[in-house]
């Protein structure tokens, strides 16, 4: 799952305890910072995580609570489910397979999934499913989708990736491939499909062997049907304060299966965007946006104007984005297009339900709309 509306506008619109592991930073932009996730979590967020970094400085904080039941405190180390976030990490592996020759965005995804479409669907490419413009109907938008998880409280219940897809298939596309941007998840399922056509290896194999091993990525996991969250980490909670922590990953996937820290986010993006996991040409095509209704949005990443103040007039700090929500836990990652300053932040409320019946899935308040500028305008 995703925030939908973007991860800076849903933080425009989302009991204090110690903040551990600051290494140094200045104090007034440390202070900021202190103070927007202490009242983040004042706002109705039991626990809160953050790393952040200006140039080769490097801040991690925690404020709140990990587990409400046993009163363990939230420490910057806690793992948390990343949902979307997992997508920049697929659309890496496949430029990467781009670079080695192995495929072209711009294959079909007919010619590496055949018999997936019909109709104008086989025109449908590789660089359509990573950036959106593929038109392809997501049935996790329907509420009854969940009805497993939240009616029935099955929290084990699996949903294999072709069964989402073949799902997602049978509705019409509201554009043609190529000529509009509608988000779906099923789109990534169908990125860590051509994954293994292409590799013959398990797309979270292909990750792991990628990424994660080299670039020491020790407490990022990508579990497929396994429900728990293993090691210490953050408890996921929704409105009502129901433990949400066991939910089964699988109908998620290459959409938004991993399980990561807000360390090994931020080193994972800082290896993306210095340019280090791609070659020159998948580099400039990771970053190539497409714009629709004022949103840029690259393959798995997006590009997001901060603002520096609330006045209209406020200074803006451009950053590449990516950010993940889903049941239990929201999170964003936020880095400056020029490298200097990174921000990786999760927060242990979010609410399936209330966003399937549109509704707020996050606590009011203004703690989380105060934390980018606190971390990237200074």
């Amino acid at each position: 799952m995703k925030v939908r509306t973007g991860a800076v506008a849903l933080l425009a619109g989302m009991c204090m305890v110690a903040v551990s592991g600051f290494f140094p930073a200045a104090a007034a932009e440390r202070d900021g910072l202190k103070a927007a996730i202490d009242q983040t979590v004042a706002d109705g967020f039991p626990g809160v995580v953050a790393y952040a970094r200006q140039g080769e400085r490097e801040s991690r904080m925690a404020a709140g609570l990990a587990d409400t039941s046993t009163g363990e405190r939230a420490r910057p180390d806690h793992r948390f489910r990343i949902a979307s976030n997992t997508k920049s990490f697929v659309s890496t592996v496949l430029l990467q397979l781009e670079g080695e020759g192995r495929l072209s965005l711009d294959d079909s995804v007919e010619k590496w999934l055949p018999g997936t479409f019909r109709g104008k669907g086989r025109t449908i490419t590789v660089r359509h499913l990573l950036n959106h413009t593929s038109g392809i109907y997501d049935p996790t938008n329907e509420p009854e989708f969940f009805a497993p998880y939240l009616e029935r409280h099955e929290w084990d219940y699996v949903y294999t990736p072709r069964q989402v897809v073949a799902r997602a298939v049978r509705h019409d596309r509201p554009f043609d491939p190529g000529e509009g941007w509608q988000y779906s998840n099923t789109n990534y399922l169908l990125a860590g499909l051509v994954i293994e056509a292409v590799t013959h290896h398990g797309a979270p194999t292909e990750i792991q062997r990628r990424i994660l091993t080299p670039l020491g990525l020790k407490d990022t996991s990508f579990p497929l049907t396994d429900p728990d969250v293993h090691g210490p980490h953050l408890h996921g909670y929704d409105l009502a304060g129901r433990d949400i922590t066991r939910f089964s990953p699988s109908y998620d996937w290459t959409a938004g299966a991993m399980i990561s820290t807000v360390d090994d986010l931020a080193r994972f993006h800082r290896a993306l965007f210095a340019g280090t996991l791609l070659r020159p040409a998948q580099q400039r095509e990771l970053l190539t946006t497409v714009e629709f209704d004022g949103d840029a949005h690259g393959l798995g990443v997006q590009r997001v104007d901060v603002p520096c103040g609330p006045e209209p007039d406020a200074r803006k700090v451009s950053t590449w984005e990516t950010d993940g929500a889903g049941p239990g836990f929201t999170s964003v990652s936020l880095t400056t297009t020029d490298g200097q300053r990174q921000l990786v932040l999760a927060a242990n409320v979010y609410d399936l339900g209330a966003e399937l019946k549109q509704q707020r899935p996050v606590p009011q308040g203004s703690g989380l709309a105060k934390v980018p500028a606190a971390a990237l305008c200074g």
